[in-house]
C-alpha cells in the first residue's frame, strides 16, 4: 500500500491520503492499530481516507472545535451607537461603489469573537489593528481590558509593534485614547510560556491566558500544533483575530492553517443576515454576492483586503502578484519582460560559473553600507534593506552555495575575514528553538564587537521592543550564515529591495505560493533570476494540503 503525502515539503506532517487503506480497515482495527476519529489509537483514519498520527488528529479536532465555538457564540454586550460612532469617525467615507473592507474587517473584529484578516503587501492588515484596538477599548468604557498581541516570530512581533504604534499616531482621537492602545508584542512562544526541554507550555486549557482580546500576525506561519495549543489556553469568551495572507506560504511544519479556514481557492461572501446588519450599523453597503443562510457561520468572520496602499496602480510589483496569483502565466512572463515597470525586473539565471560574476556588483553594494557602519542599531537597519532569496538550500542556485559565494565576494574586497567561524558582520539564523534563550527558528542576528566586553565579539539580536540582545557566540542554538535564505525563512521578514533565484530546473518545492511569497518581502524592487520555463511551470503548480480542518469549518 502506497501513501500519497499530503505535505511534501515539512517534516513531521502526520497525516495521509491513503485510499486503500480502507480494504483494511477491519483488520487494522481489530489489531488495535488505526481507529475511527473519537478513537484513541495511534492512528486514527476519517471517513476521506485520511490517515493522521493520532496527535494530529487532535490537534485539527480542538482546533475546529475551538473556531466553530467562538464562531457561534455572539458578543451581546456591543455598544451600537458608541460603534457606529467610532467606526465613522476612523474610516472615512469612501465612495458609493466602493467597500471599505477594512472597516468591514474592524467591525467583524468588534462584534464578533474570531475574525481572520487576510490580504496581500500593503493592504493594512497591522495598521488596522490600531483601529481595531480603539474600537474595542472604547467598547469596555473605564474598565480595563487585557490584550495580547503576537507573532510567530520575534522580527514578525516587532514588525506587528511597529505598524501598531504608526498605525495609532494617525488615528482622528485624542491623546489620551492613543496612549490606552495597547504596542507590546511577543512571540506565540514566549506569550504561551515555553517549558524548558518540552513541547508544552505554561498556558493551556487548564492555565488559560488572563487576556480578553488576542492578535496574532503573519498567521500563515503558524503551524497546525501551535495554533491548536494557542487556542486551548485562550479562554472561550476572549476574541481571537488572525492576520495573514492566505496567498502566502503555509508553515514549513504541518498543516496550512490559514489557507483552510479562509477557504482559500473558493469564492467568498457574507450572509443576507450580516450584510443587513452591518448597513443598518454603518450606512454602507458590502459589495459581495450574498451567500445564503445555509452557509457556515464562519464565513462572516472572514475578510479579504483588496486594496493596496503601498503599491499603486503603476506598481509593477502589485501587477505582478496578482498575475502570479490567479496563474496567468502569459501575464505574468508579459509584465516581468515589456520594461514598463520600474520596480521589478527579470534576467536569464547566468550559468554556474558565471554566476559569482554576475553578481559581485549587486553583492558589494548591498553590502559594504552595513559592513562599513559602527553603531549596531544602524547596521541592523542596513542589512535588513536587501535579501538574496532562493526556492532550495542545496545546488548550484541553493541558499548553501549563494551564501558561500557572498563571503567570497566580501572577502575579495576585504570587507570580511570568514576564515574564522565568528567574524564582523556575520549574519547568522537560527534555526532550531531556545527556550532558555529565548532565541527562535527564523530569528535573525548579526556578529558584531561590543564595546562593553572590551570589544570582544556578540551575537547581537533585535527583540520585539526593538531592542538589541546579545549573547556569546557558542550559547547560540543550532545556526546559519544568512546573506541568503530560502523563501520560506524570509516569511514574516520585509525588504526595500529582493533579488530572487529560481532554480535552473523544474523542483516540486517551486510553487505558485513560493513565487508569490518571495516577489512579496519587497517593498520597493524586486529581480527575479530564472529560466522561463521553469518560472512558467512553478506559477503553474499550487501547493495543495488538503485537510480536515477546511472541511470541518466550512462543511461540517
Amino acid at each position: 500500500m502506497e501513501g500519497k503525502p499530503l505535505f511534501t515539503d515539512g517534516p513531521g506532517t502526520g497525516v495521509f491520503v491513503c485510499p486503500e487503506l480502507e480494504a483494511w480497515r477491519k483488520v487494522l482495527e481489530a489489531k488495535g492499530v488505526v481507529g475511527r476519529p473519537g478513537d484513541y489509537r495511534p492512528l486514527i483514519l476519517d471517513d476521506r481516507s485520511r490517515l493522521y498520527l493520532y496527535r494530529y488528529w487532535e490537534y485539527e479536532k480542538r482546533l475546529a472545535d475551538d473556531i466553530r465555538g467562538r464562531v457561534a457564540r455572539e458578543i451581546d454586550e456591543i455598544d451600537v451607537p458608541l460603534l457606529k460612532d467610532g467606526l465613522s469617525r476612523l474610516f472615512a467615507k469612501t465612495q458609493e461603489a466602493e467597500t471599505d473592507w477594512q472597516k468591514v474587517a474592524a467591525y467583524v473584529s468588534v462584534t464578533k469573537r474570531f475574525c481572520v484578516i487576510s490580504g496581500g503587501p500593503g493592504t493594512g492588515k497591522s495598521t488596522v489593528i490600531a483601529k481595531v484596538l480603539g474600537l474595542i477599548l472604547e467598547q469596555a468604557g473605564d474598565r480595563e481590558i487585557r490584550i495580547a498581541l503576537a507573532a510567530p516570530t520575534g522580527k514578525a512581533a516587532a514588525r506587528l509593534q511597529e505598524a501598531i504604534q504608526k498605525g495609532k499616531k494617525m488615528l482622528p482621537a485624542e491623546d489620551d485614547f492613543k496612549e490606552a492602545i495597547i504596542t507590546e508584542a511577543s512571540t506565540i512562544h514566549r506569550l504561551l510560556g515555553t517549558v524548558a526541554g518540552s513541547p508544552y507550555f505554561r498556558h493551556n486549557a487548564e492555565n488559560p491566558l488572563p487576556v480578553e482580546v488576542v492578535v496574532i500576525d503573519e498567521a500563515s506561519m503558524v503551524d497546525l500544533a501551535l495554533l491548536s495549543k494557542l487556542v486551548q489556553a485562550i479562554p472561550a469568551d476572549a476574541r481571537l483575530i488572525l492576520l495573514g495572507d492566505r496567498d502566502q506560504l503555509a508553515s514549513v511544519e504541518a498543516g496550512a492553517v490559514l489557507g483552510d479556514i479562509c477557504n482559500t481557492g473558493h469564492m467568498q461572501g457574507f450572509s443576507q443576515e450580516f450584510r443587513k446588519t452591518y448597513s443598518k450599523v454603518t450606512g454602507d453597503r458590502i459589495d459581495t454576492m450574498p451567500k445564503g443562510s445555509s452557509e457556515p457561520k464562519i464565513q462572516d468572520c472572514v475578510v479579504q483586503l483588496e486594496k493596496s496602499y503601498r503599491f499603486g496602480k503603476d506598481s509593477g510589483i502589485h501587477a505582478l502578484c496578482r498575475a502570479v496569483n490567479e496563474g496567468d502565466t502569459d501575464s505574468t512572463t508579459g509584465i516581468l519582460k515589456n520594461g514598463e515597470y520600474n520596480d521589478i525586473k527579470w534576467k536569464v539565471l547566468p550559468p554556474p560559473d558565471v554566476l559569482e560574476r554576475a553578481l559581485r556588483e549587486t553583492v558589494i553594494e548591498w553590502h559594504k553600507p552595513y559592513l562599513k557602519a559602527e553603531d549596531p542599531l544602524k547596521i541592523f537597519h542596513l542589512f535588513e534593506r536587501f535579501r538574496i532569496l532562493c526556492a532550495l538550500r542545496k545546488g548550484s542556485f541553493g541558499v548553501s552555495a549563494l551564501n558561500s559565494l557572498v563571503e567570497r565576494v566580501l572577502k575579495m574586497e576585504k570587507l570580511i575575514n570568514p576564515d574564522r567561524p565568528w567574524y564582523r558582520g556575520r549574519p547568522l539564523l537560527i534555526t532550531r528553538n531556545d527556550y532558555n534563550l529565548e532565541l527562535f527558528n527564523g530569528d535573525i542576528g548579526i556578529i558584531l564587537p561590543d564595546p562593553a566586553s572590551g570589544h570582544d565579539l556578540r551575537a547581537f539580536f533585535m527583540s520585539a521592543n526593538g531592542l538589541l540582545r546579545k549573547f556569546l557566540p557558542a550559547r547560540l542554538p543550532e545556526h546559519e550564515t544568512t546573506y541568503a535564505m530560502t523563501v520560506h525563512k524570509s516569511q514574516g521578514s520585509e525588504f526595500d529591495s529582493v533579488l530572487l533565484i529560481l532554480p535552473d530546473r523544474h523542483s516540486p518545492v517551486l510553487t505558485r505560493e513560493l513565487i508569490y511569497t518571495g516577489i512579496t518581502r519587497a517593498r520597493q524592487n524586486v529581480e527575479i533570476w530564472g529560466a522561463e520555463d521553469v518560472f512558467v511551470k512553478g506559477i503553474g503548480r499550487r501547493t495543495l494540503r488538503a485537510s480536515g480542518l477546511r472541511d470541518a469549518l466550512w462543511e461540517g
